[in-house]
């Protein structure tokens, strides 16, 4: 273990040997047993089912984990799982969840798909990837995925096997009475045999796999991007990119006395590899509390309490659940903190310079891709932080910023020239990034060159910039304007939590700029008074925000980042709304639906005057329909 601090310490551990001289392991069952074999009395994962720090806690040793990953990988093989063939869990997080993780990627392909989904949604997924067996919760009090899951299996054709996880277990009396009294009755019935995961994994080995472990690199794990529309992209990720983030958290960050606390989703690559691929990597702790994670009841009350009662070196965040920190006093012993990691989404400066007044303890900004099996860069730990960085490329990273020639290629930027960021590093499956082969056709620069879709910039010292998303951009009569200049600019107004800017239609320049703000708890501020902070703080005078708009929440993702085409979908209606009460009509936005080849269409009604409503939406770019 030792950390960095510089570039220059990056290309020292680079000229050490190439990648493939590592020695690394070749599987995730070797990867665990050797961590097993060298740590197998440390804690592994802790969970606990509800948030007060006194509330009962379970954990599991690497020891314990390895043999319970092993069983979970032969029942698996049992349920007719090849390595070609997919497990997939809709769970929220539990010990179980880890096992089922590992084991699916153990026995062949693990699948990880977000509870939050609808169920038309989950099933586009379980289709996609064509799921053998799916793991999901017993129906259980204030949650409906058991019915929900149900509903998805109804439509996926390929699943064999439904195996409940039941959360009664980690109550006691008298909430476990109460639980199983209020325990919804009756899912929806489909094709898959339904089966107890705890009952069926008494059947099999914990002390060796009943098959033999594949050591040629292969895809172990599919995770799905997006998923909003009910369109998503499902990313393939090898063994050697899982290993390759969990021996950057070991090399870089971690070690067998860390304890880490992570409220995160273990369907997000942030929690699954950044994270427990470390944990794996270093014989570290990881802590999950509460099935949601952060939005679990209690967390952000108990958030200091928890960092007390696990002592906690490293807690991982995200700048939504960070802003919601900071609205909380600090009334425990966190003196063990030594280090507080944010992704997902760029932080704010007043946040990090709020959060390191309060703990004494510096954030470290990074970036990582569902794309790139995550890990891009990192702010070094023991070099210096620069706010609004993502730090510097870890170890056998190739990050470039390219800008297309004109002729069908790419050009290299200069320092500090924005162009698109891509990415070669072990994590990128070259070619292959997703399950659908059209969607890799103009993935690469070069053949080789993950393209991130994301614009950046390096600056002299090698750092990295993220500046914007490239389909973000809002483009006002041909200019582009990044969304995060005005995004920066409001942030800086005390009185705002969080903002979203977003192109609104326009029939004269295609796009203007606008912003959503959700403000911090307890404070006020009038939009117009916004919008003289913005005519101030905006120094591009094209980027200032025609419309500001104050919302008690903004739509925000799973891991916490702004969803932004709910905004848009607000700002079509609201414009489009206007346009045709000003033309004298009768119909009005009903709905604003993803189409799969023309993006963003609004739905109208009742129907009426064609012509006139052509006439009048024939000026914006985004498309329109009759409401079927």
């Amino acid at each position: 273990m030792g950390s960095f601090a510089t570039l220059a310490d990056i290309k020292a551990i680079e000229a050490e040997m190439p990648w493939a001289d590592r020695g690394l392991p070749r599987s995730i069952h070797e990867f665990l047993g050797r961590t097993a074999a060298q740590h197998g009395a440390r804690p592994a994962v802790s969970y606990q089912l509800t948030s007060a720090p006194g509330d009962p806690g379970e954990t599991l040793s690497w020891a314990d984990l390895y043999g319970r990953v092993t069983q979970t990988a032969n029942l698996f093989r049992s349920l007719g799982v090849g390595e070609r063939d997919v497990v997939a869990y809709v769970l929220p997080n539990c010990t179980e969840t880890v096992q089922v993780l590992l084991g699916g990627m153990v026995a062949g392909i693990a699948n990880p798909i977000n509870p939050l989904l609808e169920p038309e949604q989950i099933s586009a997924i379980l289709r996609e990837t064509g799921a053998k067996v799916v793991v999901t919760l017993r129906a259980f009090p204030k949650t409906d995925l058991s019915a929900k899951v149900a509903e998805a299996v109804k439509h996926a054709p390929s699943v064999k096997t439904v195996l409940e996880i039941d959360l009664l277990r980690y109550l006691k009396p008298p909430k476990k009475w109460i639980a199983h009294f209020l325990r919804p009755k009756g899912a929806v019935s489909h094709h898959a045999a339904v089966k107890n995961y705890r009952t069926e994994l008494k059947a099999h080995p914990a002390d060796r796999l009943t098959f033999t472990d594949a050591r040629e690199d292969r895809v172990a794990a599919y995770f799905h991007t997006g998923g909003t529309t009910g369109m998503p992209k499902v990313a393939q990720h090898k063994v050697s990119g899982m290993v390759y983030n969990g021996w950057l958290g070991n090399r870089l960050l971690f070690r067998e006395t860390d304890t880490v606390l992570c409220p995160l989703p273990l369907f997000h690559v942030f929690a699954v590899y950044p994270i427990l691929m470390s944990m794996i990597a270093s014989g570290g702790h990881v802590v999950f509390p509460t099935p949601a994670g952060y939005r679990g009841e209690g967390v952000f009350d108990n958030f200091w309490k928890l960092i007390e009662r696990w002592k906690v070196t490293y807690m991982i965040t995200v700048p939504t659940a960070l802003a919601a920190l900071m609205q909380r006093p600090i009334n425990a012993d966190v003196s063990t903190l030594r280090g507080a990691f944010s992704g997902s989404a760029p932080l704010p400066i007043e946040l990090f310079n709020r959060f390191e007044k309060a703990t004494g303890v510096q954030i470290i900004e990074g970036y990582g891709l569902t794309e790139c099996t995550c890990l891009v860069s990192c702010n070094p730990p023991s070099g210096a932080k620069k706010i609004g960085s993502v730090g510097i490329p870890f170890p056998y990273c190739h990050v470039r910023i390219l800008a297309t020639d004109g002729a069908g290629g790419f050009r290299e930027c200069g320092t500090d020239e924005v162009g698109e960021i891509c990415v070669a590093n072990p994590g990128v499956f070259e070619g292959s990034t997703y399950t659908e082969v059209d969607k890799n056709r103009t993935l690469f620069a070069e053949g080789r060159y993950l393209r991130t879709g994301d614009l950046g910039r390096i600056d002299a010292e090698g750092y990295l910039y993220i500046t914007g998303r490239a389909k973000d951009l809002i483009i006002r009569g041909g200019h582009n304007i990044d969304p995060a200049v005005i995004e920066e600019a409001l942030m800086g107004h005390d009185a705002v939590g969080f903002v979203g800017a977003i192109g609104q239609p326009d029939a004269h320049a295609g796009e203007l700029p606008c912003a959503y703000v959700e403000l911090v708890k307890g404070a006020s501020v009038t939009v117009a008074e916004l919008m003289d902070y913005a005519k101030a703080h905006v120094q591009e005078r094209a980027a200032v925000p025609k419309h500001i708009e104050i919302l008690d929440e903004l739509p925000k993702t799973a891991v916490g980042k702004v969803f932004k085409p709910d905004l848009r979908r607000k700002a079509i209606s609201r414009i489009y709304d206007a346009a045709l009460a000003e033309a004298g009509v009768a119909a009005r936005v009903v709905e604003v639906a993803e189409d799969k080849k023309r993006g963003l269409v609004a739905r109208l009604a009742p129907q009426g005057d064609e012509a006139k409503v052509a006439e009048t939406l024939g000026k914006f770019t985004c498309a329109w329909e009759w409401k079927a």
